[in-house]
């Protein structure tokens, strides 16, 4: 039986077996209060309702997705998830760091998207699953070695499933620019690094939170957890903050929280 961690006050509408439902990324104008408030108790590779998404926290900065068709994603992906051995539909990777790719994904992924450069210019994906569109926007990061920017080197992803779109930073440097934040939409969710000084400082990073007017955020990239401590001291005056003990959660639209949320998951290997 599925645990509820906020209370439930609407039930979900049937989804079509065959088509993705409509996300409301570009929808700026729209209010970010759908009027529920219910976030769930999940079992990766478990029944999941129509209008639903999984997300589970693997590590550092690596998440797993879910939909009810059994499409699965997996962010900044290093290459190991975990003991079981399942294969997801589609891989994205920054490379700013090593923990955030792999030069050796397992070869039965059928999309495997580098969010960095190469020299022919900025990668560019838009990949249509079905229930699940993926698409990056670039951004920049510092130059390894301390001096100026590697342009286009990171990527933000973004996932329109269930009628969410749901974002993941990546190894984000600076604060996007206007086009930038179009080019992203207003997100639902979205995974933030807070380590405060590897990424951006937790201030900024705050900042890039509000822009984005996002329901829930998801802190990732954390190490001891001071700097996640920081990070939801800055933000609690402006969101609530639920440190949900769990490494899974199940979200849909229509349930959103009615006031913007940081939900602290657990990272756990998927075994």
């Amino acid at each position: 039986m599925r645990l509820t961690l906020l209370s439930v006050l609407l039930f979900a509408f049937p989804a079509s077996a065959q088509e993705r439902i409509p996300s409301h990324c570009f929808a700026v104008a729209q209010g970010p209060g759908h009027g529920g408030e219910t976030i769930m108790r999940a079992g990766f590779g478990d029944a999941l309702a129509d209008d639903h998404v999984r997300i589970r926290y693997i590590d550092h900065a690596s998440f797993a997705l879910e939909t009810p068709k059994g499409i699965r994603a997996v962010t900044d992906y290093t290459g190991y998830t975990g003991l079981r051995d399942w294969v997801p539909d589609v891989v994205t990777m920054n490379n700013a760091h090593g923990t955030h790719w792999t030069a050796r994904p397992d070869p039965r992924i059928p999309h495997i998207l580098e969010g960095w450069a190469d020299a022919s210019g900025p990668r560019l994906h838009e990949v249509d699953l079905g229930e699940m569109l993926v698409r990056n926007v670039p951004t920049d990061v510092r130059s390894r070695y301390g001096e100026g920017a590697r342009v286009n080197g990171n990527s933000i992803f973004v996932f329109e499933v269930a009628g969410l779109c749901i974002g993941h930073l990546g190894h984000l440097h600076h604060m996007p620019d206007d086009a930038q934040f179009a080019s992203i939409g207003r997100l639902d969710v979205v995974m933030v690094p807070v380590d405060g000084g590897y990424t951006m400082a937790v201030s900024e990073m705050a900042e890039v939170v509000k822009r984005l007017r996002s329901s829930v955020v998801i802190p990732m990239h954390w190490f001891s957890g001071a700097s996640l401590q920081v990070f939801l001291k800055d933000m609690e005056g402006e969101f609530q903050v639920v440190e949900t003990g769990l490494s899974e959660l199940e979200l849909s639209l229509r349930d959103l929280p009615g006031r913007p949320t940081i939900l602290v998951l657990e990272p756990a290997l998927i075994d």
